[in-house]
Parts: structure tokens; C-alpha cells; sequence
């Protein structure tokens, strides 16, 4: 049996481990950002130059707010969300576990993922910290741009390490693998696509406490005058296993994202918003409200 001591032990090596990543994936993005003034080492041009070409053979739709794109993305992506569940349970998230996304290969992103600060209030109690280190590996499988076929395929595997503070964190590693893929009409300026994904999260050990549950999530999203991208995104949710085993949960999500904004001859402003209200009976949350900014680079 794991001890508190040893849990506390293994979440600050993991903590360590993951944050340790984050000044070499920041450092690449600010050679990155600062292309406009320094010419930039070979190494840097050649990997621009690799993402460039990665991101011009896939649909140039937008990301949406809620579900996780097949597209590879290059950005830093900061969202916020207010959450409101049942029996008057307030769980807000800044940062939401958003956070660096890389495109070091022709068909490969890798997601460095900032822990969540998240504030949990009750009508009798208010609790707070930071949530644990997700890490998010993509592998695209076929794509074709608007003016080839504009459709993507992509593969995820997701990580979630157990560094958050004791009243947030899973206290266990767990992965989580999705099929991904789109459809898109249209083209650059204006269209319409579908993004969905299929993912199960298994957790390496407690699956009778933190289940193993399979989520399913749809965007439809239309481009209209070149930089609005409304949406609707529907969640359907099968918990397996844990203390919710055999329910199902519906949630459908409104929203409208704003962009490509030009900041710089390479980076690109993007932000948006969205509202999402539980639909079924059976609900771990009654409504959302959403934010999400991004520079794109």
C-alpha cells in the first residue's frame, strides 16, 4: 500500500519531471516569436519551416473552444473556465491545463500542457491549488488541405501525472488514447466543418474510485467573413466503472471564436468564448462558461 507520505513524494518528482520540460519548450517558442529581429539559428529556420509545411497540408479550420482538434497546431493557448455543479458546488479553472503546442515533426505535435490553478467552493467551504501536469501526444494519419479533399485523420495519446495538490490530484498516472478526425466544406475564407473525437481515459490503478469513463465530442463550425468561427460542440460522456459506473451525461456547448488576428509577420491572435449547459438528467456539472485566447506562431 502507498502511503500519503510516499504519494506526496512521487507528486513532487513528477511535478519536477514535467515542469523541467517547460523552459526548453519556451525557449524554442521564443526563438520563435522573435524571428522579426534576429535571423534566427538554421536549427530554429528549419523547424519553422517543417511546422509551416505541416500546418499548409491540413484543413485551416479553427480550433474549437471545447473539443480537441485532429489538426496540428502550433501556439500557446492560455483558457478559463466557471463551472457550476450540482449541490451547489462552484469549481472555476484558470488555465484549465492548456499550455505550449509544438510541431517538432512533418505529422507529429506534442502538447506541454500548464497545470490548472482551480478554486472549489461549497456553500460551507472554499479550497484551492493546482491541478495535475497533462502532457498530449498527436500523430496526424492523413490530412488534405481545402484544396485537395480538406479532411484529417489524427491519432492522441494523453497523459495526466498525478503533481497536483492533494485535494485536486488523481493521485494516479492515467492515459488516455483518442481517434480523432474532420470534415470540411468551403474554403479558406469561408465554409463549414465537423471535428470529432473518441477517446477512453484508463488510469494505471484505482479504476474502482476514478473509473475508466469514454467521452465523445462534436464540433460543428462554420467560417463566415474571413475571422468569425461560431459553433455548436455536443459531449456525450459513458462513465464506466468509479461511482458513476453505467450513467451517461449529455452536455451541448454554444459558442463563437474570434481570428486569426495578425500581431507580427508570424504570430497570430485567436480568441473566443462559449456557454455549455447539461442536457441530460444525469450531469457532473449543470453549466460552463468558457474562455480561450491563443498565439498562434
Amino acid at each position: 500500500m502507498t502511503t500519503p507520505s510516499q504519494t506526496s513524494a512521487r507528486a513532487r518528482k513528477n511535478r519536477s519531471a514535467a515542469l523541467a520540460l517547460l523552459p526548453i519548450a519556451l525557449g524554442a517558442a521564443a526563438g520563435a516569436w522573435g524571428q522579426d529581429s534576429s535571423s534566427g539559428s538554421a536549427l530554429i529556420d528549419e523547424w519553422l519551416s517543417t511546422s509551416d509545411a505541416a500546418k499548409e497540408s491540413q484543413p485551416h479550420w479553427m480550433t474549437p473552444v471545447i473539443t480537441v482538434t485532429p489538426r496540428l497546431e502550433q501556439e500557446f493557448r492560455y483558457d478559463q473556465s466557471w463551472q457550476s455543479r450540482p449541490n451547489g458546488v462552484d469549481l472555476d479553472a484558470y488555465g484549465a491545463g492548456k499550455g505550449l503546442e509544438l510541431i517538432p515533426l512533418p505529422n507529429t505535435e506534442v502538447i506541454i500542457g500548464v497545470p490548472a490553478y482551480q478554486t472549489r467552493s461549497t456553500p460551507t467551504l472554499h479550497i484551492e491549488g493546482w491541478a495535475d501536469e497533462t502532457l498530449l501526444l498527436k500523430y496526424r494519419l492523413a490530412s488534405q488541405n481545402e484544396e485537395h479533399g480538406n479532411y484529417i485523420v489524427t491519432a492522441f495519446l494523453g497523459i495526466s501525472v498525478p503533481t497536483g495538490n492533494a485535494v485536486f490530484t488523481s493521485h494516479h498516472p492515467a492515459y488516455t488514447p483518442t481517434i480523432a478526425a474532420g470534415k470540411g466544406w468551403g474554403d479558406r475564407n469561408s465554409g463549414f466543418d465537423i471535428q470529432s473525437t473518441l477517446a477512453i481515459t484508463i488510469p494505471d490503478d484505482a479504476r474502482h474510485t476514478l473509473g475508466t469513463p469514454i467521452v465523445w465530442n462534436t464540433a460543428l463550425q462554420a467560417h463566415l467573413l474571413g475571422k468569425l468561427w461560431p459553433e455548436l460542440e455536443l459531449n456525450y460522456s459513458h462513465f464506466k466503472e468509479g461511482p458513476n459506473n453505467g450513467k451517461d451525461q449529455w452536455a451541448l456547448a454554444e459558442g463563437l471564436i474570434l481570428g486569426r488576428f495578425q500581431l507580427t509577420s508570424r504570430m497570430r491572435l485567436i480568441i473566443g468564448g462559449a456557454y455549455q449547459e447539461a442536457l441530460s438528467s444525469f450531469g457532473t456539472l449543470e453549466h460552463t462558461w468558457l474562455l480561450t485566447a491563443r498565439a498562434t506562431f
